[in-house]
């Protein structure tokens, strides 16, 4: 019953000491109202607002500690960072975005800065695969350089065209070093720079692009051995296999090896024998075997195919790969692979009407139960190529990498092959590790081959920044940018040299005072030598990536005035007292 004198709702809401901690929900259960003991509370987010110097501070903070992190990696004898994860062994890497991504602070305004820079690296992954350290270091170089001038009293707009006037100029510079590659020996150099000077890799993986060629498939796996192993799949593969353990021709091997087999290509699902009865005489009457690729096969039809197995009749079924469009898309390049006419339902094909010139052929199947391997298909070299052509097109308008790296294996499969690289190690920390090197330095020799390359160790960054000593802004905030980026390049060659244990501004001075194009510092035996006949190199396409990102992120960021975070609430007790303040420091 509820109470409506004030007294008797003062009596009504006491509370002994006993229940004090009661939850809200059970107070509000018993009905009290008015002046309760324990005020209901509303937990809301809040914003926080940072100004001028304080929130550019702060910003930096979280910039500084992700880039110190990060810049101990850079260069042959740069360290190693230990990743804790959540799940898993810590993984162990000198991938700079690697480590950027495992980042990340309690508080937001320092995480702020973390997280941009974090997404300087990744673009700079995205776009070129490798030099995420080397953006990284940029970024806080610039960064911090600009954030000095606006404190200083420079307008920051002004800053910013300043260097987004040098930037310019310094990828000019570049594209005007840069060396197209093309021998084994220049790939070979570029992957074992990018592989921290491991020649082993470096050979891996020159070899693998031989084989498939430029244009290639190569994938990374973990290996079984203590050795890397290169393997090329030659042929069209796909990761579907065998549909019944019956149709297996070797039982100790598990596997289905037709020689010169004949091959229907559908998209149909075949359940009815009567389907598969054309395919099965002309196959007899050839006396040749026969390799189902469909949709799926099963009930009675699946039955006929392993009684007419089981009674020596060589055939053999397998569902076609992946799904959807692609399915059909990729259905298409075995039947023009093989010299197959592709049986839809889209083009009003029916199996009931085929005959022999709608099959395929090749030289070898072999099944497993998980893939399928077509060797030497009968196709016209003429429509094989022609059908390259039509990937090839379709790769320059995709946008999507999903889409993108479709299209690639596809295209591999058609032409060249796809390489495997099989990576060993006594450990799963030590394979990882292997593999996120590979991982940079197949980036890195793709990006190579795209847009030539230009000496390594910071070196062509270094003597770019020459070309900004005479340029001139349109007035002097612009010229302290311009002043802002020349420094900020000439940052990695001298951390290269500090990681190696060696005075990074004196080593920098002396290739400035050099007129030799490529003298630069070799940080694994310490010496000065021509950059490119050592073979000490770096794609341009890796650092003009890195550079642009860099300045562009690192200028907005040098303009930055107010800072928005949202604050994390504070807990309360279940009593209503508050909770102790929270700290943001790591």
């Amino acid at each position: 019953m509820m109470l409506s004198s004030a007294s008797a709702a003062a009596t009504s809401s006491f509370v002994p000491m006993s229940t004090t901690c009661t939850s809200l929900s059970a107070i509000a259960r018993r009905g009290l109202s008015g002046k309760t003991a324990v005020a209901r509370r509303h937990a809301s987010t809040h914003k926080d607002i940072r100004y001028g110097p304080e929130a550019r501070s702060l910003l930096l903070q979280g910039v500084e500690k992700l880039a110190r992190a990060v810049e101990v990696t850079l260069g042959p004898k740069g360290r190693n960072v230990v990743l804790g994860q959540s799940f898993g062994v810590p993984k162990i890497t000198k991938d700079g975005v690697t480590v950027a991504r495992h980042i990340d602070f309690k508080n937001p305004h320092e995480n702020l800065g973390a997280q941009l820079v974090r997404g300087v690296a990744s673009k700079t992954n995205d776009e070129a695969g490798d030099g995420t350290t080397t953006a990284t270091v940029l970024t806080h170089a610039i960064f911090s350089e600009g954030c000095k001038a606006v404190a200083a009293g420079m307008n920051p707009m002004d800053v910013k065209r300043g260097i987004d006037t040098a930037t310019e100029a310094v990828v000019t510079a570049l594209k005007s070093m840069s060396k197209e590659i093309s021998s084994q020996e220049e790939i070979m150099q570029v992957a074992t720079v990018s592989a921290n000077n491991d020649r082993e890799i470096g050979k891996l993986i020159a070899d693998a692009i031989e084989k498939v060629g430029k244009e290639g498939v190569i994938t990374v796996q973990d290996g079984k051995t203590l050795k890397d192993e290169l393997e090329l799949i030659e042929g069209m593969k796909f990761d579907s296999g065998y549909i019944s353990r019956y149709f297996m021709t070797d039982m100790k091997t598990q596997t289905c090896v037709f020689d010169n087999a004949l091959l229907l290509i559908t998209d149909r699902k075949i359940s009815t024998p009567q389907s598969l009865i054309p395919v099965l005489e002309i196959a007899h009457n050839e006396r040749r075997p026969l390799v189902i690729i469909a949709e799926n096969v099963d009930g009675d039809a699946l039955t006929t195919l392993i009684l007419n197995k089981l009674r020596g009749l060589q055939v053999t079924a397998a569902k076609a790969p992946d799904f959807g469009e692609t399915r059909k898309m990729i259905m298409q390049d075995i039947a023009t692979l093989t010299g197959a006419t592709f049986i839809t339902e889209d083009l009003g094909h029916k199996l009931e009407n085929i005959n022999l010139s709608h099959l395929g052929s090749a030289k070898q199947v072999t099944m497993t139960q998980d893939d399928t391997l077509i060797l030497d298909g009968a196709g016209a070299k003429e429509k094989v190529d022609e059908r390259c052509e039509q990937i090839r097109q379709q790769l320059a308008k995709a946008t999507s990498d999903y889409e993108k790296e479709k299209l690639q294996q596809r295209l591999a499969k058609l032409s060249r092959g796809v390489a495997v690289l099989k990576i060993g190690g006594a450990s799963e920390v030590q394979v990882n590790e292997k593999k996120d090197r590979i991982n940079d330095a197949l980036n890195a020799t793709r990006a190579a081959i795209a847009e030539g390359i230009v000496p390594g160790g910071g070196v062509a960054l270094l003597k770019a920044s020459k070309h900004l000593d005479t340029l001139k802004g349109d007035n002097f905030d612009a010229n302290v940018g311009i002043k802002i980026v020349r420094d900020a390049i000439r940052i990695p060659a001298k951390m290269i040299a500090q990681n190696a244990g060696e005075e990074g501004a004196v080593v920098v001075q002396k290739l400035l005072s050099s007129d030799a194009p490529n003298l630069g510092f070799n940080a694994q035996t310490g010496e000065y030598v021509d950059m490119m006949s050592a073979g000490i190199v770096d794609p341009t396409k890796v650092v003009r990536t890195a550079f642009v990102d860099a300045a562009s992120v690192s200028s907005l960021m040098a303009t930055t005035e107010a800072m928005v975070v949202e604050m994390p609430e504070k807990e309360e007790s279940r009593c209503g007292s508050h909770a102790p303040p929270t700290s943001y420091d790591l």
